[in-house]
């Protein structure tokens, strides 16, 4: 497997938001001189130990920069085949992992955390005439009717997975495959100088399969030296109830060729954030499409099917969500009746 949407965003940085608790993210607005764009940047895991790793080169030197120059601004798909302009942390002589350490996303002091590491280069790309973001990692959106849940903008759109996407452990081996690992590239021209911001977490290993990503047999996840720094509080799973996110419409026969263009879309009824991380969507055949993200409280999002996994069968059929413990969350069936050319089904 790897990741469905691989690609690079090149833009301006225009804001932030510090990313705090349980799987917390910092958030980085963006925009290309057209539209504007989320990155969501892990700083901390859901699997202990919660810090993730880091390595910064501040005077980030490599042959991909000249090519990075001449994009356009805004997102592209990167062809992993062609290596060109893919990350891999493994093979692509980027920097030496043996270097990554473990950080803490949230430490009370100035100048002394994950989040305050990416926010000094961010700020400096934003205060910065050419200052520019590069962002690698996997896209979603542009969800057509849907505000993004951090800065309001529309259509909500974004990329994630901004850190090493191979040699994952057994949850998350699906998302394995070498060069698309994600990371930001930060060009500084005032300074003459690129920032490279690499991050990955404790429980991946870095001796990977050239083929599949996925770690080596007898592989070790990658040891890194001891920190003085504390944890960010890691919060025990919460029983979410079924119903806290419904299923609200569903389009299923998209004008023109259906594969990657059928959707669904989610809302949060409940009155809290929840992530959707290890959740799925199963149509009636029973194939399985795997959720990432969050929804913040009275907020919805749109999830687009790639067609690897679920298909939506204009003859009629079900929809199931399920949480990441694979309780039943919600259930809709439709009919042949409901669906038109183009139009979202709203249940």
């Amino acid at each position: 497997m790897s990741l469905e949407n691989y690609g690079i965003l090149k833009g301006k940085p225009k804001d932030c938001k510090r990313g705090k608790g349980k799987n917390a993210h910092y958030q980085i607005l963006v925009h290309d001189g057209k539209n504007e764009h989320r990155v969501a940047v892990n700083v901390n895991s859901r699997v202990t130990p919660s810090e993730l790793l880091y390595f910064v080169d501040d005077n980030f030197i490599h042959p991909i920069i000249e090519k990075l120059q001449n994009l356009e601004m805004g997102y592209r798909n990167i062809d992993r085949k062609s290596k060109g302009l893919c990350l891999d942390y493994v093979r692509g002589g980027l920097f030496d992992t043996s270097k990554m350490v473990p950080l803490d996303c949230d430490i009370p002091g100035p100048s002394n955390d994950l989040n305050e590491l990416i926010q000094k280069y961010v700020e400096k790309a934003a205060a910065m005439d050419g200052g520019m973001i590069y962002a690698f990692g996997e896209r979603w959106g542009p969800e057509s009717f849907l505000p993004d849940s951090f800065f309001g903008f529309r259509p909500g759109s974004g990329i994630h997975d901004i850190h090493m996407n191979q040699g994952n452990s057994e949850k998350w081996q699906h998302d394995d495959a070498p060069y698309q690992d994600g990371g930001l590239i930060i060009h500084l021209p005032e300074e003459n100088r690129w920032v490279g911001i690499f991050l990955a977490f404790q429980s991946q290993c870095f001796n990977t399969d050239d083929s599949t990503g996925h770690c080596l047999s007898g592989a070790p996840v990658q040891k890194t030296p001891e920190t003085s720094f504390n944890v960010c509080d890691v919060e025990e799973p919460e029983s979410i109830e079924a119903g806290s996110v419904l299923i609200v419409g569903a389009l299923v026969n998209p004008q023109g060729v259906d594969s990657g263009k059928e959707s669904v879309t989610l809302f949060n009824a409940s009155p809290k954030t929840i992530d959707l991380a290890g959740w799925s969507l199963k149509d009636a055949a029973g194939r399985i499409s795997n959720l990432k993200g969050k929804i913040r409280a009275g907020s919805g999002t749109r999830i687009l099917f790639s067609g690897k996994g679920v298909i939506l069968a204009n003859s009629g059929g079900t929809i199931s969500l399920y949480d990441n413990q694979g309780k039943l969350m919600h259930e809709v069936k439709y009919s042949s009746r409901e669906v038109r050319s183009g139009w979202t089904i709203v249940f």
